[in-house]
């Protein structure tokens, strides 16, 4: 969870070792990466890479959009710099950000004015930039595909994509293929993750629903594996994940792994 040089070695040979197309990079301190060494390690292991973040609660850009945009800036240059191929993630606000009201209109502003500019500069630096709906225990600012692409169409940058994840999913949407269904002009990227964030097909998502949509639609993006065993404090917190949620990674990978590739070869989206 802390991309310095030591985590960017650890995890690129797991990414190797397990036979990873290409790995997420939690940029959650982008002053911490070492760029040139990151970007040397991914070329050495022929790995792509896709960075993501939440930002901090100081700069949560409904309510501090400059402080936002120079985060967002900072985290855009170094995904280039890696060579990554696009920064993600609750790239709007933070995760665990949450008034107790639905948000105001001067809030969706301040998001919007914020993703602007960090559109545009990703585009400068030639990635793109995705936002992540999460659920309702996570944020109040954006929880459903339709909402992302209501954002999307409101800043109406063309390198914004949306990025979902069926955990966030199984949550908000009124079944999950129907909002892959909302999201499908938009829809770049997503998280596969079970219904309890732990071993891909041992909990409640519906993995043929999910898969048979993105086929239906014609899905060429970004299948990414998110699961989790154990959790620093400061990502716990955010997240509520409170005990582990996976036996251990093993499990993860020898099981959920190859659960997701079975699934994605038999609706031939690999």
């Amino acid at each position: 969870m802390r991309w310095d040089r030591t985590g960017a070695e650890h995890a690129v040979a797991a990414g190797v070792a397990d036979g990873m197309d290409f790995i997420e990079i939690a940029l959650l301190d982008p002053p911490s990466a070492d760029a040139e060494h990151s970007r040397d390690l991914l070329e050495k292991a022929g790995l792509k890479a896709v960075c993501s973040l939440g930002l901090p609660e100081t700069v949560w850009a409904s309510h501090n959009p400059d402080g936002a945009v120079k985060f967002l800036k900072a985290a855009i240059e170094k995904t280039a710099a890696m060579g990554a191929l696009a920064l993600s993630g609750v790239t709007y606000g933070g995760i665990g950000e949450r008034s107790g009201l639905p948000p105001t209109e001067q809030e969706i502003d301040n998001v919007a004015r914020a993703l602007g500019a960090a559109a545009r500069h990703a585009q400068d630096a030639g990635i793109l930039f995705g936002i992540e709906p999460v659920n309702r225990y996570e944020t109040h600012l954006i929880n459903t595909a339709a909402q992302g692409v209501a954002m999307i169409e409101k800043v109406g940058a063309e390198n914004m994509f949306l990025h979902l994840d069926t955990y966030h999913m199984n949550i908000e949407e009124k079944g999950a293929g129907n909002g892959i269904l909302d999201g499908r002009d938009h829809l770049r990227y997503i998280h596969l993750s079970e219904s309890d964030r732990g071993t891909p097909g041992m909990g409640t998502c519906d993995w043929d629903e999910i898969f048979a949509t993105l086929a239906a639609i014609g899905f060429d993006g970004g299948l990414a594996m998110e699961s989790f065993v154990n959790m620093p404090p400061e990502i716990a917190h955010g997240l509520s994940v409170w005990r582990p949620v996976a036996e251990d990674h093993r499990e993860v990978m020898d099981i959920g792994l190859p659960f997701l590739r079975n699934k994605a070869r038999q609706y031939r989206l690999i």
